[in-house]
C-alpha cells in the first residue's frame, strides 16, 4: 500500500471514529441525553423493591422526585437509558453522602461512575424538596439492602 493510500485510510478511520465518538459520547453525552429525554424514559435498569410504607418526609420526596427526577432516573429511582439508578450500591451513603445528592442537584455533576453524560443542575428543585427527595431515595435504598 502506498503512502498516499495509507494516509487516506488513516484519515478515514480517524474521521469515522470522531463522528461515532461525537454521536455516542460527544459533549459528555448531553446531546444523546436530551434526545433520549424527548423519547421518554425506557425500561428500568434495576429491580426495585418499594417499601410498604414511607415516612411522611419520604412521601413528599416521592412526589418531588416524580416531578423532577423520574424523567431521567426512572420510577422508584430504578434508572433508565437516560440516567443511572439511584437504588444502587454506587450511591450507598458511605460512598455518596446526602450532601453529594444536594451538590449534584444544585450544581450538576460530571459523569464519573456511569456513561450517561453529565447531570445538569436542577434549578427548579428547592432545598426543601431536595431534603425530601434524599429521604425518599434513602428509604428506597434501605428497602433494597443498601445501607
Amino acid at each position: 500500500m502506498g503512502k498516499f493510500n495509507a494516509a487516506l485510510l488513516v484519515a478515514v478511520v480517524l474521521g469515522v471514529a470522531a463522528i461515532l465518538g461525537w454521536k455516542f459520547v460527544g459533549n459528555n453525552g448531553q446531546a444523546n441525553q436530551t434526545a433520549n429525554q424527548a423519547e421518554g424514559a425506557g425500561r428500568p435498569l434495576v429491580a426495585v423493591t418499594v417499601p410498604e410504607k414511607f415516612t411522611m418526609q419520604a412521601r413528599l420526596g416521592e412526589d418531588a422526585f416524580n416531578e423532577t427526577c423520574a424523567a431521567c432516573h426512572g420510577n422508584n429511582a430504578a434508572g433508565t437509558e437516560v440516567g443511572p439508578p439511584l437504588v444502587h450500591k454506587v450511591y450507598e451513603p458511605s460512598h455518596h453522602s446526602d450532601y453529594a445528592f444536594y451538590i449534584a442537584a444544585t450544581n450538576g455533576v460530571r459523569a464519573h461512575h456511569w456513561k450517561f453524560g453529565d447531570m445538569p443542575p436542577q434549578p427548579d428543585v428547592s432545598e426543601k424538596d431536595l431534603v425530601n427527595i434524599v429521604a425518599y431515595v434513602r428509604e428506597l435504598q434501605r428497602a433494597n439492602g443498601i445501607y
